[in-house]
């Protein structure tokens, strides 16, 4: 398949981690694929590396028309751009959680908006849309994240059916806890509360070993990979086992069970 001919696919947040393996495994399966970070990144043979920022308005639009006037059309868009925020709800001030919206929720929102005019002119697109398990159950200490991830899931769920009959599709892909950097998008809250700092430290001991027993981002890749090309696409990918038995968990055992079990897994009392 020559240059021309190539489906177009960009990636928000995909100078490393998950977006740069995203973008790559898309690269190989025969995509054209553009790439965007906040700051200038060199670009590789295998991905076109833009400046966007999801939280501006105008950078999104620049960047959708700069896609469109070297390709022609864009066929897929995977929002992968996001950033953490650990602390008890009660330790983080109302403008860190909408600062933690604005990237995570109203950033996908944006790069949507922008792009959804064009897909509709086509008459086709995929939409794919990074949740997490935690857009599936609740986190102790990551509260506003979980938020912005059960947000997603709410969004695209009700955005597909809004937009099925244009021909375009939008998905969730589901990650487990994944290997990589903990520090590299990742925040503290701004008012930290002695009460909370036992139950925090430990919290985020817990998360920096399963981090590092966590799935690869290849894993994450193969299922974004699956979510853009299934002819006929699920609402919600699993990617990894930890994700496949977390729905299960969620699906079909009683609530009191979920729980106990949080509780067990987080390390609190039962």
């Amino acid at each position: 398949m020559d240059k021309m001919n190539k489906r177009i696919a960009l990636v928000t947040g995909a100078s490393s981690g998950i977006g740069l393996v995203t973008a790559r495994a898309l690269a190989k399966a025969g995509y054209r694929v553009f790439g965007t970070s906040r700051k200038p990144v060199q670009s590789s043979p295998e991905v076109t590396m833009l400046v966007g920022d999801v939280t501006d308005d105008e950078s999104v639009r620049a960047l959708i028309e700069d896609i469109v006037q070297q390709a022609g059309r864009i066929d897929l868009v995977v929002n992968n751009a996001g950033v953490g925020l650990l602390g008890a709800a009660e330790e983080s001030s109302v403008p860190q959680a909408q600062r933690l919206f604005d990237v995570n929720v109203f950033g996908v929102a944006r790069v949507v908006n922008a792009v959804l005019p064009l897909m509709r002119q086509q008459g086709s697109g995929r939409i794919v849309n990074m949740s997490s398990i935690l857009g599936l159950i609740p986190a102790p200490f990551n509260a506003f994240y979980a938020a912005t991830k059960h947000a997603i899931e709410g969004y695209s769920e009700s955005l597909d059916h809004e937009v099925r009959g244009f021909g375009v599709r939008v998905v969730t892909v589901e990650p487990g806890v994944t290997r990589t950097a903990f520090e590299e998008n990742l925040s503290r809250a701004d008012r930290p509360l002695a009460t909370y700092a036992a139950d925090r430290q430990r919290s985020e001991a817990l998360m920096r070993q399963w981090i590092d027993e966590g799935d690869a981002p290849e894993i994450v890749a193969e299922a974004v990979l699956r979510a853009a090309t299934d002819p006929k696409p699920k609402l919600r990918y699993s990617a990894g086992k930890q994700s496949s038995q977390v729905r299960s968990l969620r699906r079909f055992l009683p609530e009191r069970l979920v729980d106990r079990a949080l509780r067990r897994f987080n390390g609190f009392p039962v």
